[in-house]
């Protein structure tokens, strides 16, 4: 048994990995002195999702990352050899969880069902080798495209509430000491529309499962005509799996347990049919201050007037808590698998096509002047810059074309450029000659 922090709303940052960047690489066989291009395309980047995980009941474990990175694609490769494609991100997150775009407060996806999956990130799209870039005049192209960055978002995810365990009992049995005692609840978890009182939460881990344990609080006498707390919270538990019901089994302030379990389940049946046939079982708190001869005599009689499984603990001392707690977990996992099996989507990882974008060859050019520097920008200048490698003869040749073919040396000349002043051109300075 483990304890774990309820939590319920996150930012985090995702990202897909960058495309490899294609190669720019030429054959090299025995007897054959100038091979052809063979270099290979650059690998795509890998993906970022989010999977409904009905294991989970809490952000708790995806709150311990803030930043999830799926790998960037391998550089392709001589031989015509593609770079792999980088690994995507997996997060699991709990049912229930409503994920949104942090700048704009789209809502992307409401993962409301088990196994759903919402792609988040996608990766970037692997530049082209040189392979692309043969052609009638251009034979051996040491030319090749960078690979494009992945997408990039920060993310709200946001927790519906759903509780799995529903504690119901009169004030002062213990039912805030219990979900303390097994999980680090706070006083005060969220500001839920609620219009008096607050519901106590914690979260259990027990192995490889987590659950929800919800303070049913104000469900006494009245409760279900709207005294206390009302209907709203209530609506919330509906769909837990089993109802843990607190009786003061020492009956120190003068009340029989007996009694005071009949009251409530009277409130659960006026209330809610549904919730009122929950699977159920009943601690009996406080076995610590009464005599031992007293407490079975108690038990028995509790037992033969419910019918119901009795589980005798101390809040105070911890005696039965775990025994408890292991219980409520075995019924939440049995249920957990049957509405696993009924709504379980089991959705396919499905890959949008990647990052990718198409640059003009035809596009505006701007010269910013500077004293006698003249700085060549315009927003697919860059994209190109960033798209070619410049560092290659070929693409840097390419890239200049370009400029060439959309004006540059007459933009230059309007911007009142003379015979020795510097121009820069994607981070290069050239010393310009008429």
């Amino acid at each position: 048994m483990q304890k774990a922090d309820f939590i319920d709303r996150i930012v985090i940052f995702v990202k897909g990995g960058k495309g490899g960047d294609g190669s720019a690489s030429f054959r090299h066989e025995k007897y054959v002195p100038k091979g052809g291009p063979d270099g290979g395309d650059g690998g795509n980047g890998g993906y970022v999702f989010l999977k409904a995980n009905p294991n989970l009941s809490t952000l708790l474990s995806v709150s311990e990352k803030k930043k999830y990175i799926a790998e960037n694609g391998e550089n392709g490769k001589g031989k015509k050899m593609h770079g792999r494609n980088g690994k995507d991100v997996v997060i699991d997150v709990p049912v229930g969880t409503v994920v949104k775009d942090f700048e704009t407060g789209e809502i992307i996806a409401d993962l409301d069902k088990p196994g759903m999956v919402v792609c988040v990130a996608r990766g970037g799209k692997g530049g082209r080798g040189n392979i692309h870039f043969k052609s009638s005049t251009m034979r051996a192209p040491k030319i090749s495209e960078r690979g494009f960055e992945g997408e990039e978002r920060k993310l709200v995810l946001e927790l519906k509430l759903l509780a799995d365990v529903g504690l119901v009992g009169y004030p002062n049995v213990g039912k805030s000491s219990f979900i303390s005692k097994i999980s680090n609840a706070r006083p005060k978890i969220a500001n839920y529309p609620f219009t008096t009182t607050i519901p106590n939460l914690g979260v259990v881990t027990v192995n490889d499962l987590q659950f929800v344990v919800a303070d049913i609080p104000g469900l006494i006498k009245g409760a279900s005509k709207g005294a206390g707390l009302g209907n709203v919270f209530l609506r919330h538990v509906e769909r837990c799996s089993v109802i843990a019901h607190i009786v003061d089994i020492s009956g120190i302030e003068g009340r029989d347990p007996v009694q005071d379990y009949f009251d409530i389940r009277n409130e659960l049946e006026h209330f809610s049919k549904e919730l009122a046939q929950k699977e159920e079982i009943i601690i009996a708190n406080k076995i610590d201050l009464i005599s031992k001869e007293e407490l079975e005599k108690r038990l028995e009689k509790l037992r033969k007037e419910t019918g119901k499984q009795i589980f005798p603990t101390s809040i105070i001392t911890g005696e039965g808590i775990e025994k408890v707690v292991y219980k409520l977990a075995e019924i939440v996992k049995e249920s957990k698998k049957f509405h696993t099996q009924s709504e379980v989507v089991n959705e396919q990882i499905k890959r949008p096509k990647p990052l990718w974008k198409e640059l003009p060859e035809r596009f505006n050019i701007e010269i910013i002047k500077e004293g006698n520097d003249f700085i060549v920008t315009g927003t697919y200048v860059e994209e190109w810059a960033k798209r070619l490698n410049l560092n290659q003869k070929d693409g840097y040749r390419k890239f200049m074309e370009l400029l060439e073919k959309n004006g540059l040396e007459s933009k230059l000349k309007e911007a009142g450029i003379k015979d020795g002043d510097t121009v820069w051109v994607a981070q290069r300075a050239f010393e310009y000659k008429e």
